[in-house]
């Protein structure tokens, strides 16, 4: 790869600038998905942008050129240099914790504010945040399970009384960590179960009163802000649940557009789909096909599809900023109804070759489009 900081020849135009913004790391220079952040610049490359890896600490937005970090392929490491600064910043901040240091937010505010820089995704999202924006909406309001916040023992029973199937979630929860589900069988001597979410199997607690469930409940949380929602049985292909991880992001004109369609299928005993918990990664339609038949399963595709760009178009009004992409989680049940999950602002490496590819070239071709409305605050929204 062409060494970025050697690139600036004055009698060639100047290539567009994204930064990849991180954090430092004591250990190892900058925190990160580093395999993710190669790819990311070997992309740019090909897209006529230069692209670095730069840390809150290091981007001064005062300062013409910045200390950030490339990629040499020869040796496979990162090198430290200097850059021009940014046209465009790309925050992965990787850990919620680290957004939340004081310092952070005030680059991430300056960023939003600066009269010539775009930053996309400025923030994680909030879970309880998330159902807040979307029940807000009469278009997104139908793809929502019942959602409450779980404070109080007594909130926890009416939700029963209503639902005897629910998910229990950390509200600044990823990839499944913390996740409990409660059903309530009437009928049995013990009538609350409890599954709880270990690292690639669930772990099982029945009792007899509801103050005994909420004793259990309050111990695995430590204390963490919590949401309990309405469990929706979800399509099942030999006995193993799935469920649907949607990239949706910008085009080239500005305009949410869905890059690609997972499947996810639940360890067996799992009881969620992350793949870092016992899931699978399947092909979607074969899955649909095989609960619908090909017709039926290809109106569905259609109705996931449409659904995934109404809610990434009201998640993105709720927040109020410029966002440029996002992963979600939606489920299929067996009347081929579309129910939300969670969404995530910072979309991990999709796995599957073709929605790989196809997420980094969305990345720089919004990255143009940015770059084609400078003039506008919200950069596409």
């Amino acid at each position: 790869m062409e060494h970025p900081i050697l690139e600036n020849n004055r009698s060639q135009p100047k290539r567009p600038v994204l930064a990849i913004l991180t954090v430092d790391d004591e250990l190892q220079l900058f925190r990160g998905n580093r395999s993710n952040f190669a790819d990311i610049l070997r992309a740019g490359h090909e897209h006529g942008f230069t692209v670095y890896v730069v840390t809150v600490k290091h981007l001064k937005l005062l300062k013409s050129k910045v200390t950030g970090f490339t990629f040499i392929e020869e040796s496979q490491s990162w090198q430290k240099g200097l850059f021009p600064l940014p046209d465009i910043v790309y925050n992965r901040v990787p850990m919620r914790e680290d957004e939340l240091q004081p310092h952070v937010k005030r680059k991430i505010n300056a960023l939003l504010k600066h009269p010539t820089i775009r930053i996309f995704n400025p923030a994680f999202f909030n879970k309880w945040s998330l159902f807040e924006w979307l029940n807000m909406s009469k278009s997104t309001r139908p793809y929502i399970p019942a959602t409450r916040k779980l404070v109080t023992q007594n909130s926890l029973r009416l939700l029963l009384k209503r639902h005897l199937f629910l998910y229990l979630k950390p509200v600044s929860g990823k990839a499944g960590k913390g996740i409990m589900a409660i059903r309530l069988q009437p009928e049995k001597q013990m009538p609350y179960r409890l599954r709880m979410q270990e690292k690639r199997r669930s772990l099982n607690y029945n009792c007899a009163t509801i103050s005994k469930l909420w004793a259990k409940i309050r111990k695995e949380s430590s204390g963490e802000a919590y949401i309990a929602q309405q469990g929706i049985e979800l399509l099942k292909h030999q006995d193993r649940q799935f469920d649907l991880r949607v990239l949706v992001q910008k085009n080239q004109r500005g305009q949410w557009d869905v890059t690609g369609i997972g499947a996810r299928m639940a360890g067996s005993s799992s009881i969620t789909t992350h793949v870092p918990r016992g899931g699978s990664i399947e092909d979607p339609d074969r899955l649909l096909q095989y609960s619908f038949g090909q017709e039926q399963a290809r109106k569905v595709m259609i109705k996931v599809k449409s659904a995934a760009i109404l809610i990434a178009r009201q998640i993105e009004r709720g927040s109020g900023h410029s966002l440029g992409e996002m992963s979600m989680d939606l489920g299929v049940d067996k009347h081929g109804s579309i129910w939300f999950f969670e969404a995530n602002s910072k979309p991990m490496k999709f796995d599957e070759p073709h929605i790989r590819k196809k997420s980094l070239e969305r990345l720089f071709q919004y990255s143009q489009y940015l770059l084609t409305k400078k003039t506008k605050r919200a950069g596409g929204a």
